[in-house]
């Protein structure tokens, strides 16, 4: 069982932790995964004396690969699961796995990927409901009682999806009127016609919750809490939006009026057109924001901390014609404020506050931050990120240099949809390179030894939480970049080796962490202190 933790970001405890997405693991069937190479990693963070793992969303992959326009906000990405896992339960062969291409080490080809982990999925399927009832049957049974709520909904969906060749384009908005606006005889009669299909994505749901489970309990038992990350927004084509259309800013024909995105900025000259529908807020504040406090409810089941990707949006959010190829013509909008965080403190309670009373929520806020924003995330309470790649290109009130944190901070060297810090640092001018290494007070031409420079900085900040890219980690170029967006070509794909990984990496972060009070033995002296 998984000890009880201290997930304070105000007390006086500080944490380091890595940045990885579980698909960039090592492993042997073209992508990473929940298997052995997951919990070798928590070992590895352990053994570099770290307290956090963050990840990338843990839901399906949606345009582009990406974790951030999944087809459901609820359920979990079927191309996590472990398919040893699935062989030691009876359910694959050894045969079955002999079959495994030869995929790419350092790259998942989702092209190739993608087919063979899902044929193996259905061949685990087909065995698991045609052998003799057990325990394990049971297990899948309450499973579905108890995530009914949105499993039924998903697994139509999903299955609605292929009948219907979405994959070829089609979004849910073309299906047959019926379908489309959820008539209710004509979703009893797909639940009919589809079952078999319908009971395999429940299975596959709960291989990733139960293989989830197990990794993050292990994680848990070994002091590494897990750091989720929630997009505030929604994919077009989702369960989300079929199953809740009246949630959603959509027309009579259930196609998004507007959709999101970010005005022009240090990634893009004309923003970036995200695509997803925006929220009806006045509709999720007369039901009291149950949507989004089920949601919430759901990623608390797979982190012990949660960062909300695009907090400024529930101040404002930037809302784009849905004609307008570009998101320059878009125009500010009020968001909810206050209110939907008030509405999962009151329904979640202490699920969701640690012992000070303080919610467990990271905020994204990044981007063009205005005071109102500011004043938002203080007054709710969320520590905000600083990252040291968006820190030397000002003077000295850059809010991203470290002498202007406050401890309620989050500092990253950089994030997914940075450059790793050496490809940064070598994409810097002279000037700029000599403006970074006046701050560290060091004369470096070196892009790895630069990079271990500014891991330093970020643990000897103030803020309570570090964390680093394990790119940066591993001090790799910008050949390894996980993201770079508004281009989606190659993002979402990196994945290293076990070879590239030196016993030193883990013991120079481990230095860090007692040099600077990140360690497990500072919380315990610390913890000693407070009961004496």
């Amino acid at each position: 069982m998984a000890m009880a933790l201290r997930t304070s970001m105000t007390s006086a405890y500080r944490y380091g932790g890595i940045l990885l997405h579980p698909t960039s693991l090592p492993g042997p069937h073209g992508s990473g995964d929940l298997g052995t190479a997951a919990f070798h990693f928590v070992d590895w963070l352990v053994a570099g004396g770290q307290s956090l793992w963050q990840v990338l969303p843990l839901t399906g992959l949606g345009p582009g690969n990406s974790p951030y326009s999944s087809p459901s906000a609820f359920a979990g990405s079927e191309l996590l699961i472990n398919l040893e896992s699935l062989q030691e339960a009876g359910w694959l062969t050894a045969a079955d796995l002999a079959e495994t291409p030869a995929f790419p080490e350092q790259h998942i080809d989702y092209a190739a990927v993608r087919p063979f982990r899902m044929d193996q999925l259905r061949r685990a399927a087909g065995r698991f409901f045609a052998s003799k009832k057990t325990r394990k049957h049971a297990a899948f049974v309450a499973f579905c009682a108890d995530s009914s709520a949105w499993l039924d909904d998903y697994a139509l969906f999903m299955a609605l999806d292929i009948a219907h060749q979405s994959a070829n384009g089609t979004m849910w908005q073309d299906w047959p009127a019926a379908l489309a606006h959820r008539q209710p005889d004509a979703l009893r009669e797909a639940e009919r016609t589809h079952a078999e299909e319908i009971g395999f994505w429940k299975f596959c749901q709960w291989c990733f919750f139960d293989q989830w489970a197990a990794l993050k309990s292990y994680a848990n038992e070994n002091r590494i809490k897990i750091i989720g990350d929630l997009p505030i927004f929604v994919a077009a084509h989702s369960a989300d939006v079929w199953a809740n259309p009246d949630l959603f800013d959509l027309d009579e024909d259930g196609q998004p009026r507007v959709v999101a995105g970010v005005p022009p900025d240090y990634f893009s000259d004309t923003g970036q057109r995200w695509g997803n529908p925006l929220y009806l807020w006045s509709a999720h504040a007369a039901e009291g924001y149950r949507w989004w406090v089920e949601r919430m409810r759901q990623t608390m089941k797979l982190c012990d901390i949660i960062r909300i990707d695009h907090f400024r949006g529930f101040e404002a959010y930037w809302e784009i014609p849905a004609a307008a190829e570009t998101a320059i013509d878009g125009q500010w909008q009020p968001g909810p404020g206050e209110a939907v965080f008030a509405a999962m403190r009151r329904e979640l309670g202490d699920d969701l506050v640690d012992e000070l009373g303080r919610l467990k929520i990271i905020a994204e806020d990044l981007g063009i931050i205005t005071p109102a924003v500011k004043k938002l995330r203080q007054d709710v309470g969320l520590p905000g990120m600083r990252i040291l790649q968006f820190a030397f290109g000002d003077d000295a009130r850059n809010p991203y240099l470290p002498h202007n944190y406050d401890a309620n901070s989050v500092v990253y060297t950089g994030t997914h949809d940075n450059d790793t810090t050496c490809g940064w640092w070598q994409s810097l001018e002279p000037p700029e390179q000599d403006r970074v290494n006046a701050y560290l007070g060091v004369r470096s031409e070196s892009a790895d030894e630069l990079c271990w420079y500014l891991i330093r900085l970020a643990y000897a900040s103030v803020a309570q939480l570090c964390v680093i890219p394990m790119q940066d980690a591993l001090a790799l170029d910008t050949t390894h970049r996980m993201n770079q967006p508004s281009v989606g070509q190659g993002s979402w794909e990196w994945r290293y080796r076990w070879q590239q990984v030196e016993p030193w990496h883990a013991e120079r972060l481990a230095d860090l962490t007692v040099l600077y009070g990140r360690d497990h033995d500072s919380h315990r002296r610390d913890e000693l202190d407070e009961e004496g």
